[in-house]
């Protein structure tokens, strides 16, 4: 009997090895997971409280229309209709609100067109993209196109 238990004394010290990571790995988890995870699906219920906290600092694009009425209309009938304000000219939660007296800076066409339309080998065939060395190599876009309605001018 002593040899048929030497025979099989490999696979019960892999099981000892399984089961003391088992453990390991349970214990580790209990240790790192908080306790509000899985509350409501796969994340922190905590989470939802966290990021209330922080203060919204987007307006939206019905409150730059609300202003900006001849703005919204000429982008309406342009190819950027479906980009939003905020995507060029940034976070205008304050501004919207009158919290702020401070006017926004307008964003710099060079560097905001070229965010977007700079030909990067990972974007849509059809998304208009130039290769702007080629295409300007100096100067700001809105030289030749008006930013809300891009067409040449």
């Amino acid at each position: 009997m002593k040899g048929r238990f030497e025979d099989y004394a490999h696979v019960l010290r892999l099981v000892a090895i399984f089961a003391a990571g088992l453990v390991l790995f349970l214990m580790l988890r209990a240790w790192l997971v908080p306790d509000d995870f899985g509350v409501y699906g796969h994340y922190r219920a905590r989470a939802l409280d966290a990021n209330r906290d922080h203060p919204v600092v987007f307006a939206g694009a019905q409150a730059c229309i609300d202003c900006h009425g001849d703005v919204a209309e000429t982008r309406a009938a342009g190819r950027h209709a479906t980009v939003s304000c905020e995507a060029c000219h940034g976070a205008l939660a304050a501004h919207a609100a009158g919290e702020s007296d401070e006017i926004p800076a307008r964003p710099d066409p060079r560097v905001g067109c070229e965010r977007c339309h700079d030909a990067r080998a990972g974007k849509p065939v059809a998304f208009p993209q130039v290769d702007v060395a080629d295409h300007a190599p100096e100067g700001a876009c809105t030289a030749c196109h008006q930013p809300h309605s891009p067409v040449i001018q």
